[in-house]
């Protein structure tokens, strides 16, 4: 036997869909606080002191939370080639909009302190805001678009033709998920500023973290409701090959009012995921309320977890729908990589993947801790 025969094909596709929402649920637990942060500065720092207390909370850990970003992005372009040719194409302006606005984040922490001036300082803060908000906003904008369907379609050679604009992202569902996405990744940013800061920055934060998560609540209740009642899901109307090649232009898709949905009628269980969602940012806002720090940091990534959950369950086996030409629509069964190559990425993931984790655990341990005023003012130290 082969070695990479020992897992079929099918489960094979089944696992790398499930590692890619781990990756992106890792992604935006692990540096959605960071984005949240930024987000939250000018609002929860009033002072220099104040927001160097901010930037601090975060400043040792930001880029290693960014490897999940790296990550996600590695397992999309090689165990999904099809949906990192068009999401990266298709999405290319609003990646690159992302991208300037991560560029923003480590130059802001460097070179914020680097002059004794209130207007420069000013000015960092407002490029670390922006290096916070953008990002949190397109990815959800990017999300509410992929559950309507992106205008892609495949020639006979499969070549892609993506027939979209910028602007066209900017349409009123993709809106509401994106105003989701940024106050999902405040209420996340305030429960970790509750647990690293101190004083005034921490008080902040957890009045705008409990208005954050009644926010989430209500706008993931009004996406459902959107989803519903204005947006047509896809169903693959032809038979299901789980192990075929990867063609997606072998199948035929309908699109229909509703079937977003008919997951949760075939598989119960899968309403697990909205219940977390909803849940979560409930028991977030008692546990800030109620100033259980760590509480309110676990329900806070608890809600993460069931709102991306969401999206993957409801849409399953697509990945990425086509609204121009439903057939050429991506789904788990056809847009991956061959079989051997999911096995090989498998057995790295298997090996490397403990390493990052107990690593990335190991720096939180050595880093645990508060935030003060002293701390930051220490002359002696590292802080930004």
């Amino acid at each position: 036997m082969i070695l990479h025969e020992l897992i079929d094909y099918e489960t094979l596709r089944i696992i790398w869909w499930l590692l890619l929402g781990v990756l992106l649920i890792g992604f935006a637990v692990m540096d959605g606080f960071d984005l949240g942060v930024g987000t939250l500065l000018p609002f929860v720092a009033k002072t220099d002191t104040e927001r160097r207390i901010a930037i601090n909370t975060i400043g040792p850990v930001w880029e290693g939370n960014q490897v999940w970003l790296i990550l996600g992005g590695g397992a999309i372009f090689a165990a999904w080639p099809p949906l990192y040719a068009v999401s990266f194409s298709g999405f290319y302006l609003a990646m690159f909009a992302i991208l300037c606005a991560l560029i923003l984040r480590p130059v802001g922490f460097k070179y914020r302190s680097k002059r004794d001036s209130a207007r420069w300082k000013a000015g960092w803060d407002w490029a670390l805001f922006i290096g916070g908000f953008v990002p949190s906003l397109i990815f959800g904008v990017a999300v509410g678009n992929v559950l309507q369907g992106v205008p892609f379609r495949f020639s006979d050679d499969m070549h892609i033709f993506y027939e979209g604009s910028f602007f066209g992202l900017l349409n009123p569902y993709a809106l509401l998920c994106g105003l989701l996405s940024v106050a999902m990744l405040v209420m996340h940013g305030a429960a970790w500023l509750q647990l690293k800061a101190t004083g005034p920055v921490a008080d902040r934060a957890r009045s705008y973290g409990s208005r954050a998560a009644l926010a989430v609540i209500v706008l993931f209740a009004l996406g459902g409701l959107f989803l519903w009642a204005a947006v047509e899901g896809y169903r693959i109307t032809s038979e299901i090959i789980t192990m075929g090649p990867s063609n997606p232009l072998l199948k035929t898709v309908e699109r229909q009012a509703g079937v977003w949905f008919a997951n949760y009628a075939a598989h119960p269980w899968m309403l697990l995921a909205p219940i977390l969602g909803f849940a979560g940012a409930l028991a977030a806002w008692g546990a800030m309320r109620a100033r259980r720090e760590i509480a309110g940091l676990l329900f806070s990534k608890l809600s993460i977890f069931g709102i991306i959950s969401t999206v993957g369950v409801s849409m399953f086996p697509f990945i990425l729908p086509s609204s121009l030409d439903p057939r050429a629509s991506l789904t788990v069964w056809d847009a991956s990589s061959s079989h051997m190559t999911l096995f090989i990425m498998l057995v790295a993931t298997v090996i490397f993947l403990p390493i990052i984790l107990a690593y990335t655990s190991w720096v939180y341990y050595v880093l645990w801790g508060k935030v003060d005023a002293a701390s930051v003012d220490d002359k002696g130290g590292h802080a930004y």
